[in-house]
């Protein structure tokens, strides 16, 4: 887009909000002076209300100028870009490849480690303490049978809250 063609538009721009800003004027003053005035006067000063509206708002769009800009943009030229060819294999320079600056390998201390061995908290995940398909599929049809006792669900979750209590412990 040309330098011109967007001046016009900005110029445009300001005009339409402009008109609207003295519309809206107007139109407040008719309402506001509709009780005290009747007639040809009434529409007269709401008229002479919006000129004025629109020539002060115009007048102060106008003067409103763009900043200078902080970091110039240089022109980007196509014309200096070479057309990449269909047949022409696209090659990366050692300049284009990045690498990752070598780091010391990540340790990682494991502050649980003097929890006891029949904690449920630290072997949640441990494979060998994991039930078998069969094991799973007995404990989700128990459960949907409803064959759990309260007895049974009030003591897991004993267990669970002596596990939490224990983990607390150990970590302060």
């Amino acid at each position: 887009m040309q330098a011109q063609s967007v001046a016009r538009i900005e110029t445009a721009v300001d005009r339409v909000a402009a008109a609207l800003l003295a519309i809206a004027s107007g139109y407040a003053a008719f309402v506001w002076l509709a009780a005290s005035s009747r007639g040809p006067l009434l529409v007269g000063e709401a008229l002479a209300v919006g000129v004025l509206a629109y020539f002060i708002s115009a007048r102060l769009l106008s003067s409103v100028r763009p900043r200078t800009r902080k970091l110039p943009v240089p022109i980007f030229d196509v014309r200096e870009v070479e057309p990449l060819h269909a047949s022409e294999p696209l090659l990366l320079k050692t300049s284009d490849v990045w690498r990752q600056p070598a780091e010391e390998p990540l340790l990682l201390d494991d502050i649980l480690a003097e929890i006891g061995p029949d904690s449920r908290v630290v072997r949640l995940f441990d494979p060998a303490a994991m039930p078998t398909a069969g094991e799973l599929k007995s404990r989700i049809d128990r459960h949907l049978d409803g064959q759990a006792s309260a007895a049974q669900s009030s003591d897991a979750a004993q267990a669970l809250h002596d596990a939490l209590a224990e983990l607390r412990r150990s970590i302060r």
